[in-house]
This record gives C-alpha cells, structure tokens and sequence, in this order.
C-alpha cells in the first residue's frame, strides 16, 4: 500500500522556534513611533502587548527562540500534525507532480491559529495580566484565542469584523462555547468603532478596524494586553512550528519541496510554513519557490506598495514597513474573511521586496472551485482561506502537466471549513460573486498609506 500520511511521534514536537530575522541578509527596516518616528524599543510595546511578545518581536539576533514547556505540552493536544500525500487530487488533475499538504485544520480551533494563541496567552498569564483582547476576520484566530484563554485561566474579549460576525454565525458559536465575548465591529463600544459608524453607518468592518477597537480596549482596561493573530512577527514567529515539522515530514516521504504555497492575510501561516523551508534558501542557496497565494479583492502583495503605513484603520499602532493597500482600505465582503487585511507582515514584506517569495491573486469563485475538487478527492472540506491556497497549488500542478516536470509542491491546509458551509451553499447555487478592484480604488487608498511617508 503506498503511503499516503506521514506522521511523528509527540517527542518531536519542536522545542524553539525559528527566527528568520537573524538570518536575513537584509534586516526589515524598524518599527516606528508615528509622533516621533523614531525605531521603537521592546519597551516601547510594552503598554499594549505582553513583555516577551514585545522582546520577540524586535527580535534581529537569535535565530532559535525555546518554547516554553507549558506551551509544549499544550501543543502536544494536536501536535506534530500530519503530512499528507494528495495521491488523489494528483490523479484528478493528471499531473505528474507529487502534492503534499500539511493539515493544521486537526488542532482543537480547527486552524493553525492555535500554534500562537497558546503562546501568547501563556505569556500573559506569566506576566500576571487577566484579560487578553484581540480582532478576528473569519473566527479562527477568534477561536483559537478563546480556547488559549480559557486553558490558561484568562478573560478573553474579541472584536469580529461585522461581515463575518453576520456570515459565519457559528464561528461566534465556537468562541462563545469556549467563554470569549464577542462583537461585532465596527461597534459603538470604542472610540474608533462608533468614528466608523459615524463616517458610515452600514460599513460591515474590515480587520483594520477590529484591531483599532481591540487595542483601544485594551489600553484603556487595567490589567488587560492585546493580542493579534497575524502580521506581526512575534505572531510569524510562533507558527514556525508548522514548517519545522514539515521538514521532518518531508524526509520521511523522501522529498524535498520545489514550491512551498500558503493562503495569505497578514502571513501567519505563510510563515509558519515558509520560513523554516527559506532558511535553505539563504543559507545554503536551495531554490525552492515561495507562494503566497491572496484574494484578487485584497491583493497587498501584487498590486500593494512597500512603505510604511499603520497597523490598524484608526492609526493605532506603531507605523509598519509593509506592503500595503493603504490602512483606509475597505476590503469587498467575501468568504474568506481571515485574508481581508490591507498589509503585509514586515518581515514577509521585506523577504518579498528582496525576491525570495512571490505572489498570485486569485478570484473567490476560482478558489472555491479548487475548494470543491481537493473536498472530493481528499475528503477534507478546507476553509474559503485554505481554498486560495489549494488554487495556486491546483495552477502550479497543472503547469508541470503542461511542461512535463514532476515537481514537489508542498502547501499548507490552514483549517477546516465545516462551519462554513454557508459559503460553499453559495458557490454551488451559483450565487457566489467576484470582485473588481480598479486601479482608481488601489490609488485612493493607497494615498492614505502615501500621505505618512511624505
């Protein structure tokens, strides 16, 4: 019988995480105080994120960070996840390439969000805060936060962006069972939500603004840090759990991967897979390809521009170099809500500037139709995020059918879609829609980004 999952044992759970920042060629330009603009300290985070996170972050010299062994033993509820041969899905497509995924939809959030939340929740309670606040697109990261909080005795409230909260009714479900509050935003409980509401009563919200009201909440309660589930790089950092594992993986299978693709928001996944694979690449002048496959409606990385730009929609945060859409950017209301973010991490961003990833951008229906194909030959319904990157993996198969070349592509399955099952009823009833942006819509927002860098 060919073997079709590769699995390792709890004992090789990795023990630190990997840090792509010590080994960059080129160091992602600093984080700036936007009143000052001056490269912010980890002390200067310290009002709105926990200390180590805040360490972590600015992080630029040790390449392996130890997990702690209360977040190891955490892990171990799912961990090490599966490598998976797609032998079915290669048939169906006719290609001569290998496909393998690695499924993170198997922790108890159903996504790889949990790889962080653990860490980040354990950080908190170590530091003696009680209540942790975060944003949530989709309800993953939401989610996952809910259950790191309640596992670590901490009160957890998320800000879910209004067109998710009212398209997936059953992602608040989840994070509400595991004893989160929930809201919808933009909402009138924040300065910054009821601004919004203000501007624009029926706006249905976009990651940017879930963030602002997030971390508004945060630093006006005592007691209280925020949390986030993407973009920044303690967060990255967190998920290279994924990628360590997949190599190990990878040599039981007997290969090694050409093009490694991954879904891309604000690039947590992206990095949890990529960044221990990219390692070879700097140091060791490997040539695997890096995929970041996003929206078509939310297409940062194709069509953004690399400069500095804030976090958040109310300008919040500390400004950010990223490749961005600009921090204004209202993202169209498609299913995949975990990738309607305006920027880039800042280490994705600079890796991308200096050519060692690139990008594709793809339209929701497209996704779902890929969604659709790798459900019927591999038996998993993925997430509308997970769906971008099957496309891409899906484009890159049939390219090698067309050339001839038997290629390894290794993507990473961020979650499980059972809970949207809502969208899936639209793409098949034929009432899904696509999204054009124009280029005076990019322009527009992008000037938001532009008017900071004057």
């Amino acid at each position: 019988m060919r073997q079709k999952k590769f699995l390792l044992p709890e004992s090789e759970i990795p023990q630190a995480w990997y840090n792509i920042q010590a080994i960059m060629p080129n160091k992602p330009l600093p984080i700036l105080n936007p009143a000052t603009r001056a490269p912010l300290a980890p002390e200067d985070l310290f009002p709105i994120f926990c200390e180590e996170c805040s360490r972590q972050e600015l992080d630029t010299v040790h390449e392996w960070i130890p997990i702690p062994e209360p977040v190891r033993e955490q892990y171990a509820s799912y961990r090490c996840t599966p490598l998976v041969r797609a032998y079915e899905l290669e048939a169906a497509l006719g290609t001569p390439a290998h496909i393998y995924f690695k499924n993170e939809s198997v922790s108890p959030a159903g996504s790889h969000k949990l790889n962080s939340a653990l860490a980040q929740a354990y950080y908190a309670k170590m530091q003696g805060v009680t209540n942790i606040t975060t944003e949530t697109g989709a309800g993953q990261w939401g989610g996952a936060l809910s259950y790191a909080a309640k596992k670590f005795g901490l009160e957890c409230a998320v800000y879910m962006v209004k067109a998710s909260f009212n398209q997936k009714p059953y992602r608040r479900s989840i994070m509400q069972t595991f004893g989160a509050a929930v809201t919808p935003s933009p909402s009138m409980s924040t300065r910054a939500g009821k601004d919004i509401i203000t501007a624009n009563p029926n706006d249905q919200g976009s990651l940017g603004c879930a963030i602002s009201e997030a971390i508004e909440l945060a630093v006006s309660t005592p007691n209280c840090k925020y949390t986030l589930g993407s973009v920044m790089n303690h967060v990255c950092l967190h998920q290279t759990v994924i990628g360590l594992e997949a190599e190990k993986q990878m040599q039981m299978a007997g290969e090694y991967p050409d093009i490694v693709i991954a879904c891309f928001g604000g690039g947590s996944n992206f990095s949890g897979i990529a960044y221990p694979f990219m390692r070879h690449n700097i140091l060791e002048g490997r040539k695997t390809r890096f995929i970041a496959a996003e929206p078509s409606s939310c297409p940062k990385l194709t069509k953004g521009k690399f400069e500095y730009d804030f976090g958040d929609e109310a300008g919040l945060t500390p400004l950010l170099p990223m490749y961005t859409l600009g921090h204004t950017f209202k993202p169209a209301t498609i299913h995949a809500g975990g990738l309607r973010y305006h920027g880039a991490g800042v280490i994705m961003s600079q890796l991308m500037k200096d050519g060692y990833m690139e990008a594709q951008d793809y339209e929701q229906t497209e996704t779902f139709r890929c969604g659709v194909l790798f459900a019927r030959t591999e038996g998993i319904i993925p997430a509308p995020e997970s769906c971008h990157a099957i496309a891409s993996a899906v484009h890159e198969a049939l390219e090698c059918r067309r050339t001839g070349e038997a290629k390894t592509i290794l993507f990473n399955l961020s979650g499980h879609g059972f809970v949207d099952m809502s969208a899936y009823e639209r793409y098949m009833s034929g009432e899904m829609s696509d999204y054009d942006l124009s280029d005076e819509e990019l322009a527009r927002y992008i000037a938001s980004a532009d008017a900071l860098n004057r």
